[in-house]
């Protein structure tokens, strides 16, 4: 359609133009001709002039019949004129050759008085085409003016210019021009056919651009479906394979790393329901030891198989144990649980770190005698002054739990120290050690080490302080060595 628009506008300022300089051509060969008509007529006057003043009474005679003849005989006279003088009928004989064109010579009253000898017929008065009149009319006012009415009558497709012929200042007849606008279509015919040629070819080669980039557009958002529709099945490493630098490129890397996040996240998924399914099987096995120990020995008390006082008591005590254990596991899960819950507040407070190591200190020291530790500090001075924002019962639970584990696994009469150096607080024990294969699983619940001290652990302490060093956006890393002690740092 584009094509078709500016061929159509092509083509009328083609052929605008075309006319157009038809036209000047013919208007410059007309007026040429007529001025050098007019020029003849001019020196022939004057001849005549000097004719009658040499020649007396015939001479005067002679000027008389030829003025008689410019002045009052109109064209009629012109033309007897012409066939009287030499100058004229030479030029007129070969008019048509000098001007490549049919030349008329017409008077004011539409009298043919030289016909071209390109017309092949007699034309007559009644010949003439109807605006033959308004064209001689607008001629003899001095105008030169153009027409395509005399086609018909020439039989051919036409453009006629008159141009007026002057004796003096007076228009003494009318130049009518004919020229053929036969080569005129042709050119047009002919630009028209190249211009048809070069829409045609520019089509041809903009449907196969087209189809060109079609296929370039297309194959990478195929590629690009079908990536999504196997992701949509479930098929997480499918990958686009589309490198390009622009925009598609661009959506293709954006589908590539989405695939890779929903990879990510179903392994991670599929870790969380792992765990889920170790937690409950974890939880099962742990609430299953001191409930059989617990039912076990109320049957045994209410069967009265143990009658003995002594055997009585051994039981209670038993009782009271796994039930103490029981408590200590259902607040760790509750803990743990709560803690692991984006929607429990804890209360967030101005906290003065030298104060809560204070209190822990003392917290420790009972269990620590115990087993006759020592619990050396070595804190910078400004740490009593040290604010930070916390729960003060989170993180001294959080504290307690590292240090309780320290002493546990720590030999008797050793030594457990707390530090606090470039916003770091550091418990370091010497006790034996975290296997390298065991670190990164301290952390997870239910994890408890095979170790004879840990064997009234419920595994979920670790787990409720990193929860509590998250919360608090606390960074803990472990640093053991077998066989020469643990130390958990803690950087605020």
């Amino acid at each position: 359609m584009f094509s078709l628009i500016i061929g159509s506008v092509f083509m009328t300022l083609f052929k605008n133009q075309t006319v157009q300089l038809h036209k000047v051509d013919m208007e410059k060969r007309a007026t040429s001709i007529a001025g050098t008509l007019s020029t003849l007529i001019s020196n022939s006057n004057a001849a005549a002039t000097q004719g009658n003043e040499a020649g007396g009474t015939n001479g005067m005679n002679s000027a008389n019949r030829m003025g008689g003849m410019m002045h009052g005989m109109g064209m009629g006279g012109m033309g007897g004129m012409m066939y009287g003088m030499g100058g004229y009928s030479s030029y007129l004989q070969f008019l048509d050759e000098i001007a490549m064109a049919d030349v008329w010579l017409v008077d004011e009253t539409l009298q043919l008085m030289t016909i071209g000898h390109m017309t092949n017929r007699q034309i007559n008065y009644a010949d003439l085409p109807a605006d033959a009149d308004q064209v001689v009319k607008e001629v003899f006012q001095g105008n030169t003016t153009f027409s395509e009415g005399f086609s018909s009558l020439l039989n051919t497709p036409t453009l006629t210019v008159g141009a007026p012929i002057k004796a003096g200042e007076k228009v003494v007849g009318a130049l009518l021009l004919h020229s053929p606008i036969q080569g005129t279509k042709e050119a047009l015919q002919q630009g028209a056919g190249i211009l048809a040629m070069s829409i045609t070819v520019a089509l041809l080669l903009s449907l196969l651009l087209s189809i060109v980039l079609a296929y370039t557009f297309t194959k990478p958002l195929n590629r690009m479906k079908n990536s999504t529709l196997q992701l949509a099945k479930g098929d997480y490493l499918a990958k686009t394979g589309v490198q390009q630098e622009d925009e598609i490129g661009e959506l293709a890397s954006a589908i590539d790393i989405l695939s890779e996040r929903l990879e990510s996240a179903s392994h991670e998924s599929d870790r969380l329901e792992q765990q889920r399914r170790d937690f409950i099987a974890n939880i099962s096995h742990e609430l299953r030891t001191p409930v059989t120990v617990i039912r076990g020995s109320l049957e045994a008390l209410c069967d009265e198989v143990i009658s003995e006082p002594d055997q009585i008591k051994a039981y209670h005590r038993q009782m009271l144990k796994e039930s103490i254990f029981l408590q200590h596991l259902v607040n760790d899960l509750m803990d743990l649980t709560r803690l692991q819950n984006p929607d429990f507040k804890i209360e967030m407070e101005n906290t003065s770190l030298g104060d809560l190591l204070r209190d822990v200190l003392r917290s420790a020291q009972n269990i620590a005698c115990g087993k006759g530790i020592l619990l050396k500090t070595d804190i910078e001075p400004e740490a009593p002054l040290c604010s930070i924002q916390g729960d003060y019962v989170r993180l001294r639970q959080m504290f307690l739990i590292i240090l309780d584990n320290a002493i546990k696994f720590s030999p008797a009469e050793e030594e457990v120290w707390i530090t606090f150096a470039n916003n770091t607080v550091a418990i370091r024990d010497k006790g034996p050690g975290i296997p390298p294969e065991n670190l990164p699983h301290i952390f997870d619940r239910f994890y408890k080490s095979s170790a004879v001290e840990n064997k009234t652990g419920t595994g979920l302490g670790l787990a409720i302080a990193k929860q509590i060093a998250h919360r608090h956006r606390i960074q803990i890393t472990v640093d053991s060595q077998p066989g020469q002690g643990t130390q958990f740092s803690f950087h605020f």
